[in-house]
């Protein structure tokens, strides 16, 4: 399986468990590598053989700027659901950081990643 990675995507979202986190949104970053068969677009030079990166990246900053979730945990689910709907993609791999995480110690980021498969 050949892979399309996006990295680094940033948005603006209201997820958390504290009031705070819902009232006044934080900044979530996103990382996905997509799984699939990249032979069909390189044989023929055709973008509607492979996946859009850039709608997938719209997309995904969509649903961190969309309803909000307690969990970052729900929120990879549904970022890796999103990416699944494109029809080549056969797998994701979904990282979400939550860089201001409400922690009382000093910390670089906190990620959650997950792997999910049309299988």
């Amino acid at each position: 399986m050949d892979r399309v990675a996006l990295r680094g995507l940033k948005a603006r979202g209201h997820h958390g468990v504290f009031p705070k986190e819902r009232d006044e949104g934080q900044t979530f970053i996103v990382d996905l590598v997509l799984g699939l068969d990249t032979r069909p677009a390189a044989a023929g030079d055709d973008l509607t053989k492979t996946v859009h990166y850039g709608i997938v990246a719209e997309e995904v900053v969509a649903v961190v700027e969309g309803e909000p979730v307690n969990l970052i945990e729900t929120l990879a689910e549904r970022i890796a659901r999103t990416c699944l709907k494109h029809d080549g993609v056969q797998e994701v791999e979904v990282c979400v950081h939550k860089p201001d995480a409400p922690i009382t110690v000093p910390f670089d980021d906190v990620t959650v990643t997950i792997t999910r498969s049309r299988v």
